[in-house]
Formats: C-alpha cells, structure tokens, sequence
C-alpha cells in the first residue's frame, strides 16, 4: 500500500478550485482511493470542512479549510515511457495546444484511460509526454474503438468552463459514421432514454429503456450508397455508446460495431477492407474559455476510412 496518504491532510480551497462538489474534489485529490471510501469517510463525518460535518453535495468555496482524514491507497501505477512508440506517436496526434488545452486526434482502438488490464490510455500517454503540466484532465471521453477529436484541460479553471459548456450544450461535436441501409429522410432526430447496464462478465452494454436517462442525437445524411448511408451525428446530451445505440434503435447499426452492430453487414464491409468500427468524431467547436472566441478544429476521415467508402457505390 502506498503511504501517500496515510496522515492528516488540511486544505485551504484556491479560488480556482471554488464551486465544485467535496466529492468530486476528494476523488480527484485522492487518486487511487476507491470512491466508495471517498463516500464513507464522508458519511461518518471524518471531511471537515470549516470544522464541520459535510455533505457529499456540498460546492467548496474559495477560503474553505478542508480537513482530509487518513486513507490507505492503492499503489499509483507508473506512467508510461515518452519513448514508447504507441506514447510517442500521439505527439502526432495533437491538432491544437496552447497553455490552456489540447485537442487531439485520437486513434482508433486506444482507451482515453487505463484500467481493466490495460496498462495505459490516452490519458496516461500525454501525462508522460507532458510531465510538466500536472493537471491535464478528460473534458469529455470517447469509446475506445471510436476515433477523433478529444480536449484536455490543462487546469482546473478550464476543465470547469468547458464542462460548463458541455452541460449548458454550448458545445458542437460532430461525428461521422457509416450505417447499415438508407437512412430515411424523416429522421433528423433520435430522442430515446439510455440505460446502462453491466453483465456477468462485466461488459457494459447499454439498451434503450423507459427507465433510462434522457438522451438526444441529431442526424443527418452526408452521403448514400447502394448498401449503406454515411450519416453525421450530433449528440446533445453525452451518453455512453449514444451514438451507435441511437443509430441502431433508429434501424442503422454502424458498420464494425462489434456490441451493436449486423454481423452480415459487418462481415460484408469486412471484406471490403472495414477492420474497425466507422465512428469518427471529426468536428468541434466551442467557446475557448481564455479568449472567450468560438474556434473550430476538424480531423477528416483518415485513409483507411476513406478507402472503404471509395469501394461502396453511390447513389
């Protein structure tokens, strides 16, 4: 067990840190701990903040003093080497930086962080490639088998305010996907409720159910071919695997889907050369929260994707 934690820490809140939830903070200063510790220390009352007892819910302010209890903590895995060639090639991958973020073209078949027998993510890889900027963080996430743009915040003031724009849906994430047949005209918008739910084995699977939480997708069709549409989703609300489980409720599941897809179909774009699942997110725009500007980054569909659509027939 690591020891990093083991004594009493105290915490005055920054003004940067101000408004987000204790628990959220917990988690993200005490990396490694289980979150049903972070929530157990917090239920018996060993958090204080101002000397108080407090709730999980509770949005810290600028001047609090947080009283942090000793917590045992797994070791923290070592960072992946910068020379490693899957970690050096995503220096290839960065579409924009400056001191505030990033935005990165991620590759297919990368998960954006590590966990489940994996050694490292996405997430990991830029760490070791950035070593000093000590607070890089997801603003969002993509399935691993997915590819495109993602943004990471380079501090905590960033993070906020793109969540922020996340939540208030100031932000436009364009994606492109390849469907099974011809999209109808008619359906612009998929609004179904997600639920997710996680099987024996522990793979997570997500279905369409009355119960789930409200979900938005706006779809739009780029381009017809003889078996199969190429389609452009927008999601308005960010669920796990939204987007290909719209596209499969809307009729369409997307070509190399291994969860949701048509195994004919997927076994017909494999012949064509298709080795991965066609999602890609290829466009983003939003507010930059330092220069308050609308900036736009597009990544195109890479060769391979662009070579299955070129042997598909237009129509």
């Amino acid at each position: 067990m690591n020891t990093e934690f083991n004594q009493v820490q105290w915490h005055d809140v920054v003004s940067e840190e101000a408004g987000q939830r204790i628990d959220n903070f917990l988690i993200a200063r005490l990396r490694g701990v289980p979150k049903s510790l972070v929530y157990r220390i917090l239920r018996k009352g060993e958090v204080r903040v101002n000397k108080k007892r407090t709730k999980p819910d509770y949005k810290i302010k600028a001047g609090d003093a947080i009283r942090i209890p000793p917590v045992k903590v797994a070791p923290k895995p070592d960072l992946p080497s910068p020379k490693l060639e899957k970690v050096a090639e995503l220096e290839q991958a960065i579409v924009f930086e400056d001191d505030a973020l990033m935005i990165v073209n991620k590759p297919s078949g990368l998960a954006v962080h590590g966990g489940s027998g994996l050694s490292f993510g996405l997430i990991e890889g830029l760490r070791a490639l950035r070593p000093n900027d000590t607070a890089l963080e997801l603003v969002h996430r993509l399935d691993r088998d997915t590819s495109g743009l993602l943004m990471i915040a380079k501090k905590r003031s960033v993070l906020k305010a793109l969540h922020a724009q996340l939540r208030d849906k100031e932000m436009n994430k364009q994606y492109l996907a390849l469907v099974r047949g011809q999209w109808q005209k008619n359906v612009r918008s998929v609004e179904a409720p997600l639920k997710k739910n996680t099987l024996k084995s522990g793979e997570r699977i997500v279905r369409v159910d009355v119960e789930g939480k409200p979900s938005h997708t706006r779809f739009r069709i780029n381009q017809r071919y003889a078996e199969a549409t190429l389609v452009e989703a927008s999601p308005v609300t960010g669920r796990t695997h939204q987007i290909r489980v719209h596209a499969l409720h809307a009729g369409h599941p997307i070509a190399g889907d291994p969860k949701y897809g048509d195994a004919p179909f997927n076994e017909r774009m494999q012949a064509g050369g298709l080795t991965r699942l066609f999602l890609h997110a290829w466009q983003l725009s939003f507010k930059h929260p330092v220069s308050e500007t609308t900036v736009s980054f597009e990544a195109p569909l890479d060769d391979a994707l662009s070579g299955i659509l070129d042997k598909l027939t237009r129509i």
